[in-house]
């Protein structure tokens, strides 16, 4: 509830001040279950696609930002949920995997913290491993960095990705690296993609 009542109605104002141009919009128009997977620049990438995107957004954040009482209501009733990024945190990889069992769409920056670079920072492999276990088509987003320190962000999103050929394919010992490449390559092809577009 306090999600919708955010989005429309401070998100109008937030756009209004972000201005943000998407390449590809339609392909967040999805129905059913699906994971968006971002490049992870700065901590308004979340926002920024919330309001880009028409559904909700369950977000998975660091522990950290859980640590006050106020904080960690706050968080929840948002639809954020925290992970323990220093060890396998059951508790998180299950209310990912519950998330998506509703049908709803569930957001992860796959590169596990902000990376301030032009450069994809590498995947970590719990990504892939929710999209295996659901079955959830990935889209990929990604968000230019230039255009985030010029407080106009610039993104794109991919078309949603179908992994199960991808996993039929793969030796199960390989199957998460495999998959998570996959996805990498995804974030990187629309790198390179609106590169062209700037250069234009």
């Amino acid at each position: 509830m306090l999600y919708v009542l955010l989005k429309y109605l401070i998100g109008p104002f937030v756009a209004l001040f972000l201005r943000p141009i998407v390449y590809g919009q339609q392909n967040l128009r999805i129905k059913g279950k699906a994971i968006i997977i971002c490049n992870h620049r700065s901590m308004m990438d979340p926002i920024i696609l919330a309001l880009v995107t028409p559904r909700i957004i369950h977000f998975m954040a660091k522990k950290e930002i859980f640590r006050t009482k106020v904080g960690a209501l706050f968080f929840r009733l948002v639809h954020v949920f925290p992970v323990n990024r220093k060890n396998t945190d059951l508790v998180s990889l299950k209310s990912a995997l519950t998330v998506l069992d509703k049908g709803k769409v569930f957001g992860i920056f796959p590169e596990g913290k902000r990376e301030v670079s032009d450069s994809l920072d590498e995947f970590e492999r719990g990504t892939a491993f929710f999209a295996i276990r659901s079955g959830a088509p990935v889209i990929p987003v990604y968000i230019h960095p230039d255009a985030a320190r010029r407080f106009r962000p610039v993104l794109i999103v991919g078309k949603p990705i179908d992994i199960s050929s991808i996993v039929a394919n793969a030796n199960r010992s390989s199957m998460i690296d495999v998959v998570t490449d996959e996805l990498a390559d995804s974030i990187d092809a629309l790198r390179l993609e609106l590169e062209e577009i700037y250069c234009e």
